[in-house]
């Protein structure tokens, strides 16, 4: 893939988080994600790849567009797998809360895991760690080792969780063991991506969320050098025989970076909707202009780059959604 793509992404996830962004604190979720779906759909016809959603917004008759399987792209670029989450934290904005964020991911053809919209146990971590933990121990196992390699001891260990009930269990493991613990109420993504970043102090991120975030987060962790492990949990036959359909033989077996984002180039672009540790969100100037925070992240070079952009709103053709209303499609 050509560097210049990135830039090229990256212009589609700030459309989308400037479409998003109207709707933070106004309490309609669907009208948030439906917002961000169309500006990143319509933003993609004019992108250079010849590309098919792997992981968006759902199966074809669930979603009228970036649905898996759809084709993406102006056809005069490489072939790619695309990984789309036009708003991370609908439910963030609606609230006017933190950690809402547009992503994209995209690698070479046939890289990307397709993965089912259930959830996945996850461990994520930065250079230092990668490969050299196991998913399969048990947190106190986990803990140990890290602590050793990072010469930490474990009250000065920081670990992420998602905020759920769900995890109580993890969160009382933890709190025995010594560690600090930061809790994370929205952004599955951001959360293990912070993990591979040395000024977010966080060491770990530990616990379920969603698969397909899963594989957005190892698509950044790749570009960080830091490392995803996951391991799908089907709750009942239907989500197993969604495994079995989507080519995941053992949805058991431990999942490796390899395994989500295979072993070519891979490209990471987001742009923050609402403020976070990692990104700031949007920030309307007046009446025509709007500042945007992105960050865009390539696995072969390992180069980050974070852009602060000011829009001319006049100047953008941003999808207009009603409340309430689903988008029609393109």
């Amino acid at each position: 893939m050509e560097r210049e793509l990135a830039l090229e992404i990256v212009r589609v996830t700030e459309l989308g988080a400037l479409a998003s962004a109207s709707w933070i604190g106004r309490g309609d979720k669907d009208a948030a994600d439906n917002a961000a779906t169309t500006a990143i759909r319509s933003m993609f016809d004019s992108v250079s790849i010849d590309g098919t959603v792997v992981i968006g917004e759902g199966e074809m008759d669930d979603a009228p567009m970036l649905y898996i399987g759809e084709k993406v792209g102006n056809k005069q670029g490489p072939s790619v797998d695309v990984a789309v989450d036009p708003l991370e934290g609908t439910e963030v904005v609606a609230s006017g809360l933190q950690n809402a964020q547009s992503v994209i991911a995209i690698a070479d053809k046939g890289s990307l895991l397709h993965a089912p919209d259930i959830y996945m146990e996850k461990l994520a971590c930065g250079p230092d760690l990668a490969g050299r933990l196991n998913l399969a121990d048990p947190p106190e196992i986990t803990l140990t080792k890290a602590s050793h390699i990072l010469g930490k001891s474990l009250s000065e260990m920081t670990v992420m969780v998602l905020d759920r009930d769900r995890h109580k269990g993890l969160v009382s493991t933890l709190r025995r063991m010594g560690v600090r613990i930061n809790l994370l109420s929205h952004g599955d993504v951001a959360g293990a991506i912070a993990a591979a970043l040395p000024e977010s102090g966080v060491d770990l991120y530990l616990g379920s969320g969603g698969a397909p975030e899963g594989v957005l987060a190892a698509a950044a962790l790749k570009c960080l050098g830091g490392e995803m492990q996951g391991q799908l949990l089907p709750q009942g036959p239907f989500e197993m025989q969604r495994c079995l359909s989507m080519g995941i033989e053992n949805p058991a077996r431990v999942l490796y970076m390899e395994d989500m984002v295979g072993n070519g180039d891979v490209i990471f672009a987001a742009t923050g909707v609402t403020g976070s540790d990692f990104l700031n969100g949007v920030r309307f100037i007046g009446k025509e202009r709007a500042e945007t925070h992105s960050v865009i992240m390539r696995a072969q070079s390992r180069t980050i780059r974070y852009i602060r952009s000011i829009h001319f709103l006049p100047g953008k053709e941003i999808p207009q959604v009603s409340p309430g209303r689903q988008v029609a499609s393109l």
